[in-house]
């Protein structure tokens, strides 16, 4: 699927992206970031931020997805605190996902507490994108019908 299928799924949509963490890599959240725009999305960066922050952006920005990055192994530690939070302020509808250095004996824990989807180190983007289009299309059609 090239780029220009992808963005009619994602074009108006907004997300937040945030590194979990004091994770000091930054180059691989910036090309999704920017891929993600490029695709049609409005991008609201954090950078390092709290959980409590990731949750409040995602509900101040009314985003229909989340992404978060991770390279340091501290996913199976920070994730359920962004989950909780999330749940705790009410945007439990949000699409999460986590991009990083990720072992795939992880991937299920992440998954059971609501991570839609996991995107090891070396994912490729149209993979990515073409992913994560679905699952927001199909999450901004459960929120209509939710009304």
């Amino acid at each position: 699927m090239g780029l220009s299928a992808v963005v009619n799924g994602l074009r108006g949509h907004k997300a937040v992206i945030a590194k979990l963490g004091f994770d000091a890599h930054w180059r691989g959240v910036i090309i999704i970031a920017n891929a993600l725009r490029d695709a049609g999305m409005e991008v609201v960066y954090l950078g390092h931020a709290s959980a409590e922050d990731i949750a409040a952006a995602v509900v101040q920005e009314d985003a229909i997805l989340l992404g978060l990055s991770t390279l340091s192994g501290n996913h199976l530690g920070e994730c359920p605190s962004v989950m909780e939070q999330l749940r705790s302020a009410g945007a439990d509808d949000v699409v999460v996902v986590l991009g990083g250095t990720v072992p795939a004996a992880d991937v299920p824990v992440l998954e059971a507490d609501g991570v839609a989807a996991v995107f090891p180190t070396g994912s490729s983007v149209p993979e990515l994108l073409a992913r994560i289009e679905e699952l927001v299309v199909q999450q901004d059609a459960a929120r209509r019908k939710a009304g």
